[in-house]
C-alpha cells in the first residue's frame, strides 16, 4: 500500500463529484507488454478483502492484458491477504505473489487496538505468540513456488508511533530474513522511514533483490539505493503535481532498477486521481514516466519488463 502522505483519499484537481467511483478508460495499448510490480487485486471495488480468488479476478487480468499489462504482482499485507495472494498466483499463469506483514501489521497484532497504544505503553515484541505465529505462516508461504517476494515490509512511521516502533522493527528483520532464507526478493514498504530502513538493511544484510515499492525518496535517496543494487518501483503518484521529488528520483534512478506499479485500488495516476485505480492504467503511469526521463516508451517498457522478471525471477 501507498507509502506516502499523498493517497486515495485526496482526490485533488477539479471535476464531478459523482464521478469519483467511476473506473477511468482504458488507456491505449502499450506495444511492449509489461508488468505491475505491485497491485492488491484483494482491494479492488469489486473483489472485497477475503473474496474467492475468482471472476473478478479474471476480469481484472483480461482488462490489464488488454493494453499490454501482462503480468502481475499480488502483494499480501496480512496472513489472510497473503494466503489469498499465493492462491491466486497458484490459479492464475499471469499472477506472481508476495507474502508478508505489512509495516503496520505487527503493531495491531502485538498491541491490539492502535486506540489503545498510548494507554498501553510500547511493548517489546520479543516472545509475542501472536505474532510468531503470524511470521511463521508468512515463511511457510514464501517457501511456496508462485511466490516471488516477501513483502511488503518494511517501516512506516507516519500511522505507527513510538509505541508501535518495536514491533515494526522485530517484524522488518524478521521478514528479511525469510526472505533471504528462501531466495526471495525483499518489496520494501517505507513511509517517512527511510534512514531506519536503509539501517535495518544494512544491518540484516539485505537479500540478493530488494525492491523499494512506491518509492517515495528524493534523488538523494535514489542514488543511495542504485548504488546499494536495489530496485526503484514508481507508482502512479509520480504524476503528482505535488510530487517533484519522485520525477527528480526518477530522473537519476538507473534505467535498469526502475520497476512500474500501481498499488491499485490506491495512487491513481493523473489525470484520473481520486478514481478507483487497477492494474490496466499502468500505461498511463508509464508513458509519464517515459516523459519525464525523455525516453522512447517502447524503449522504458522494454527496460521495465526486463527489470521486474530479473527483480521477481520469473
Amino acid at each position: 500500500m501507498a507509502a506516502t502522505a499523498s493517497n486515495s483519499g485526496d482526490t485533488g484537481g477539479k471535476r464531478n463529484r459523482n464521478d469519483k467511483d467511476v473506473p477511468p478508460p482504458l488507456p491505449e495499448p502499450l506495444n511492449v507488454p509489461v508488468a505491475d510490480s505491485h497491485t492488491h487485486l484483494d482491494m479492488l471495488p469489486q473483489l472485497p478483502l477475503g473474496g474467492a480468488p475468482g471472476k473478478g479476478v479474471e476480469e481484472s487480468l483480461a482488462k490489464a492484458a488488454s493494453v499490454g499489462v501482462t503480468t502481475v504482482i499480488q502483494v499480501g499485507c496480512d496472513v489472510a491477504g497473503s494466503r489469498w495472494a499465493a492462491e491466486t498466483a497458484a490459479a492464475h499463469d499471469s499472477v506472481w505473489a508476495t507474502v508478508a506483514l505489512h509495516p503496520n501489521e505487527a503493531p495491531r497484532i502485538v498491541l491490539g487496538d492502535p486506540d489503545n497504544w498510548s494507554r498501553q505503553g510500547a511493548r517489546e515484541p520479543g516472545g509475542d505468540t501472536a505474532l510468531d505465529a503470524a511470521l511463521a505462516e508468512i515463511d511457510a508461504l514464501a517457501a511456496l513456488p508462485h511466490v516471488r517476494g516477501v513483502g511488503e515490509t518494511g517501516l512506516d512511521f507516519f500511522r505507527t508511533g513510538p509505541e508501535g516502533m518495536a514491533a515494526q522493527e522485530h517484524s522488518f528483520r524478521r521478514h528479511i530474513d525469510i526472505a533471504k532464507r528462501h531466495g526471495k526478493a525483499l518489496v520494501i514498504h517505507d513511509r517517512d522511514a527511510h534512514a531506519d530502513v536503509l539501517r535495518v538493511l544494512k544491518e540484516e544484510g539485505a537479500p540478493e533483490r530488494v525492491v523499494f515499492h512506491c518509492f517515495s525518496g528524493d534523488a538523494d535517496m535514489a542514488r543511495t539505493c542504485a548504488d546499494a543494487g536495489y530496485y526503484l518501483s514508481f507508482a502512479g503518484n509520480v504524476t503528482f503535481k505535488n510530487a517533484q521529488h519522485l520525477r527528480d528520483a526518477l530522473a537519476v534512478a538507473p534505467l535498469d532498477r526502475v520497476l512500474v506499479e500501481t498499488d491499485a485500488p490506491f495512487l491513481t495516476p493523473m489525470p484520473y486521481r481520486g478514481r478507483p485505480n487497477a492494474p490496466y492504467l499502468i500505461p498511463v503511469t508509464l508513458r509519464a514516466m517515459a516523459d519525464y526521463r525523455d525516453l522512447d516508451v517502447d524503449a522504458l517498457a522494454t527496460a521495465v519488463a526486463a527489470n521486474t522478471a530479473r527483480a521477481f525471477g520469473y
